[in-house]
């Protein structure tokens, strides 16, 4: 089976992991840190805002299954990516809107996305578009949170309910 990956940020990364672990042609979810400075940053050091990184989720995915267009398609319905450095009440660089490709192919397809999703929203799409330099997992108990914790408040109050929104079952998978 041939796999590819990315890496998407659009907030808090167990609501991105909670939407992708659902979506058919997806191998593998990994919550994480990207785009920053430090080395091997934690969760406290990354939320300080002085690492640069943003939370993310690395997506592997089998080509033959899903497109890179559709994994990025996901990525702006499960996020608002017209405000700068928030989503929700998380506010805060890292939790910015940003897609961190591996390959040119992956930044034009990121590129046109950015654009099919600016034509049909309102305001102005902030994401950023960069090429991945490092990918830091982030520690365990942020792995499969939401299948985790499906009755933590955040779960209840803030993830379900973007799945409900989405079409998508809210049942751990």
């Amino acid at each position: 089976m041939a796999k590819e990956t990315i890496t998407v940020g659009g907030g808090c990364f167990w609501c991105i992991e909670a939407v992708y672990k659902r979506m058919d042609g997806i191998t593998d979810v990994t919550s994480g840190y990207a785009g920053g400075a430090t080395v091997d940053p934690t969760y406290e050091e990354v939320c300080s805002g002085k690492t640069g990184h943003a939370e993310v989720v690395r997506v592997e995915f089998d080509p033959e299954q899903v497109s890179t267009e559709e994994v990025l398609r996901q990525f702006f319905r499960s996020h608002d990516p017209t405000t700068v450095n928030r989503q929700g009440n998380d506010v805060g660089s890292q939790y910015r809107s940003i897609i961190l490709y591996e390959s040119e192919p992956q930044r034009e397809a990121a590129e046109a996305i950015r654009d099919e999703a600016s034509a049909s929203l309102r305001g102005k799409v902030v994401t950023e578009i960069e090429p991945l330099a490092k990918f830091w997992p982030a520690e365990g108990y942020h792995q499969d949170y939401f299948d985790k914790n499906p009755n933590a408040g955040y779960c209840r109050m803030i993830i379900a309910p973007k799945l409900q929104k989405l079409g998508i079952p809210t049942i751990p998978v």
